[in-house]
C-alpha cells in the first residue's frame, strides 16, 4: 500500500509538469534583482493582488518575520491572535530578532479577532507603553475563512488607530476558491500580505511577500539579514508560476474532498468530528485511544500528526484523491465501528 499523508498540505511533491518548468527556468542571480523568473513571480502576483511590489522569500515565517520588522521599530507592538501561526508557531521571531512585542488576542471561533478584543488592546500614546504600529491577520485559520464584511471592519478600526494591517495568508487562495471571490478581493485591505507557494498550492518551496515599494525595499534588507537572499532561485520562482497556472482552481476539489471525508466518518463511535472547514478535517479521539489510534494508522499505512491531545488535523492536498478517501474512511471505519 502506498502511503496516505493527512499531516498537512506541506507534504506534496512537485507534479512531473511542474519539475519540468523548473528544468526549463530562465535564471539568474536574484540578491542583484537579476532572476527574470524571481521578477516574473513578483510582478505578477504584486498585480493580480493590488500591490506595488513583492519579495520571493524561501518560507513563509520569514516572510512573515520580515514584514513585521518593515511595518515595526524596536519596541512597537503588534496585535495577533493567540493561536495565530505569526504568534504561536514561528519561533517568536519578531519578538527575538525586531524586539517587537506581540498582543496576543483570543481568537473568536470563526477565526477573527473580536473588533471590541481589538480596541481594548490598542494602548495610548504614553511612555509607560510599547507603540501599537500592526494589525496582524490570518486567512484561512485553522481552514476557516475569515468573512469579508469582518475584513471591511476590522480595516476601518485599523485606520481609526493609525494601525497598519499584514496579512498571513498562507492559505490566501484556498479562502478566495471558498469564498468564490478574486484573492484580491480578500489582499485589498491589508498594507501587505504574505502568500505561501508550499502548501495548497503545491510547490517545493517558497512565499511572495507584498506590499508598498517602501516596505519591500525594508524587507529585502531584514531578508538578508536574516538569510534569506537566494542566488539562481527561479528554479524554484518557476514551480510558483507553475501553481498560479495550474494549481489554483482545483484547491475546490481539495474542500470536496475533505468533505466528503468528514461525512465518512460522522457518527463513528468513539470518534467525533469537531469541524471541516475547506481543505481542514478536526476529529476528536479518546487520549486513552490515542496511542492504539497511532499504531493502527501505522499498520494502515496513513499519517495523520497525533501528540497527546485529543484533537487530530487532516489535511486534504494535491497527493490525496478518491480513492486515498475512501481508504481512510474504510480504515477509521474499521478501528472506532
Amino acid at each position: 500500500m502506498h502511503w496516505i499523508d493527512l499531516r498537512s498540505d506541506t507534504v506534496t511533491r512537485p507534479t512531473p509538469a511542474m519539475r519540468q518548468a523548473m528544468i526549463e527556468a530562465d535564471v539568474g542571480d536574484d540578491v542583484y534583482g537579476e532572476d527574470p523568473t524571481v521578477n516574473a513571480l513578483q510582478a505578477r502576483l504584486a498585480g493580480a493582488l493590488g500591490f506595488e511590489a513583492g519579495l520571493f522569500m524561501p518560507s513563509g515565517t520569514q516572510s512573515n518575520l520580515c514584514a513585521l520588522m518593515a511595518h515595526c521599530q524596536r519596541g512597537d507592538e503588534y496585535l495577533v491572535g493567540m493561536e495565530a501561526h505569526t504568534y504561536k508557531y514561528e519561533g517568536g521571531g519578531a519578538a527575538v530578532l525586531g524586539s517587537i512585542q506581540p498582543q496576543p488576542i483570543v481568537t473568536a471561533g470563526d477565526g477573527s479577532l473580536p473588533l471590541d478584543a481589538l480596541r481594548r488592546a490598542i494602548k495610548p500614546i504614553d511612555p509607560h507603553f510599547a507603540r501599537t504600529r500592526l494589525l496582524c491577520l490570518e486567512n484561512t485559520w485553522h481552514g476557516r475563512v475569515l468573512p469579508l464584511d469582518y475584513l471591511a471592519e476590522a480595516r476601518a478600526l485599523a485606520r481609526e488607530h493609525g494601525l497598519a494591517m499584514h496579512l498571513d495568508g498562507a492559505r490566501l487562495f484556498n479562502a478566495a476558491v471558498a469564498s468564490g471571490v478574486p484573492a484580491g478581493a480578500i489582499t485589498r485591505h491589508f498594507d501587505s500580505v504574505s502568500v505561501c507557494f508550499s502548501k495548497g498550492l503545491a510547490a517545493p518551496v517558497g512565499s511572495v511577500l507584498l506590499g508598498s515599494s517602501e516596505l519591500i525595499e525594508q524587507a529585502t534588507r531584514w531578508r538578508k539579514v536574516t538569510g534569506g537572499g537566494m542566488r539562481q532561485a527561479g528554479l524554484l520562482a518557476a514551480a510558483c508560476l507553475h501553481a498560479l497556472d495550474h494549481h489554483v482552481a482545483r484547491l475546490a476539489d481539495d474542500h470536496a474532498r475533505a468533505e466528503r471525508l468528514a461525512t465518512g466518518l460522522a457518527g463513528l463511535p468513539g470518534l467525533r468530528v469537531a469541524g471541516q472547514h475547506t481543505n481542514m478535517v478536526f476529529i476528536e479521539v479518546p487520549v486513552e485511544r490515542l496511542t492504539a489510534f497511532r499504531a493502527y494508522l501505522e499498520q494502515q499505512h496513513i499519517r495523520m500528526s497525533i501528540g497527546y491531545l485529543p484533537t487530530i488535523r487532516m489535511v486534504t492536498h494535491l497527493d490525496i484523491d478518491d480513492d486515498d478517501i475512501e481508504r481512510t474512511v474504510s480504515a477509521l471505519t474499521a478501528f472506532f465501528g
